[in-house]
């Protein structure tokens, strides 16, 4: 017969074990949430100033410096969105460009980690902005891909999609970019490289040729206003429109099509910025070389200099979009 004594602690100890857990549980679920600030401090805005002079000029080796400055003032007011999803923006470019730095050391995939991070905060103080959730789900496929973590990586997968749904004008394209670094006779692949086709679909109201996408027809549709802005030219990413396109027309390539990637490639010259923007004499290079380029672009592995990698790999991967 089995001792009562004992069965009576073992009972005890079963209901103080449960109790306890379930006190973790209240006061986890009942913590207060962070508030989103409803004013941006003179730190961030400075910092802001950086962030931006640093991106627009493409200097990636300053991005330390915006670095310190951005999460300064992210510590000062951790509950500012914009200042949190600009932390986010340091360490994507960080990993994405890496390829420019001299040796990459194991290290620079933390800043998949740290990108996961500060777009997590992001999101939770302003759900309401679905870039910030396409940049989460970026930074969650690289977290889950580098680290083999599957969980993350399909996470991530159904962020992205939620993101989609959110703002497709602006997520399609970051759907289809994160996405062309998969195999090109993969499903993931061709899922993206679908997004990039509607995401011109989104933008022109219409679905677009696909054989003779010829833009110049819609070029009348150039605002600066409303969710189709994301589509055009901006002050934050002043060559978005050429960088689309050199994207699709990389993924294109990838492909085997570089028939078609060439009147794709082409269209990036239908933008009156397209004469100030470094990368132009690449693109040209790109449309002579598109039928080389099938099997390079076939190949894993980055750039370090002269373009010969797709956008999502090279050492202009987010400056192409984004510097003046």
């Amino acid at each position: 017969m089995k001792d009562p004594l004992r069965i009576a602690v073992l009972a005890v100890s079963a209901s103080i074990a449960a109790t306890l857990a379930g006190c973790n549980y209240v006061a986890v679920q009942t913590a207060p949430a962070k508030v989103a600030a409803s004013s941006r401090s003179e730190l961030a805005q400075r910092a802001d100033k950086l962030f931006w002079n640093t991106l627009h000029s493409g200097d990636y080796d300053a991005i330390p410096q915006a670095m310190e400055a951005m999460t300064a003032a992210y510590l000062e007011t951790p509950n500012d969105a914009l200042t949190a999803a600009h932390v986010g923006w340091l360490h994507i470019w960080s990993l994405a460009e890496n390829a420019r730095l001299a040796k990459p050391t194991p290290t620079v995939t933390d800043h998949a980690v740290m990108a996961r991070k500060y777009f997590q905060e992001a999101v939770a103080l302003d759900p309401s902005d679905a870039r910030f959730l396409g940049f989460l789900a970026s930074a969650m496929l690289a977290e889950g891909s580098i680290h083999k973590d599957e969980k993350t990586t399909r996470q991530g997968y159904y962020t992205l999609l939620s993101s989609v749904d959110a703002w497709p004008e602006f997520n399609l394209f970051t759907a289809g970019y994160v996405m062309s670094g998969q195999a090109a006779d993969s499903q993931r692949f061709k899922d993206g490289l679908e997004w990039q086709w509607r995401n011109l679909d989104e933008c022109v109201g219409e679905k677009i040729d696909r054989r003779n996408p010829d833009y110049q027809r819609y070029m009348r549709l150039a605002t600066t206003q409303g969710k189709k802005r994301v589509c055009w030219n901006s002050w934050i990413a002043p060559h978005n429109f050429e960088g689309f396109f050199l994207n699709l027309g990389d993924m294109l390539v990838k492909s085997g099509d570089w028939q078609l990637a060439q009147k794709i490639y082409a269209n990036a010259k239908l933008t009156p910025e397209y004469a100030s923007w470094k990368f132009a004499p690449l693109l040209e290079a790109r449309i002579q070389n598109a039928q080389a380029n099938v099997a390079v672009f076939a190949q894993p592995g980055s750039a370090k200099a002269g373009g010969a990698a797709m956008m999502g790999k090279s050492t202009f991967a987010c400056v192409a979009c984004h510097q003046q």
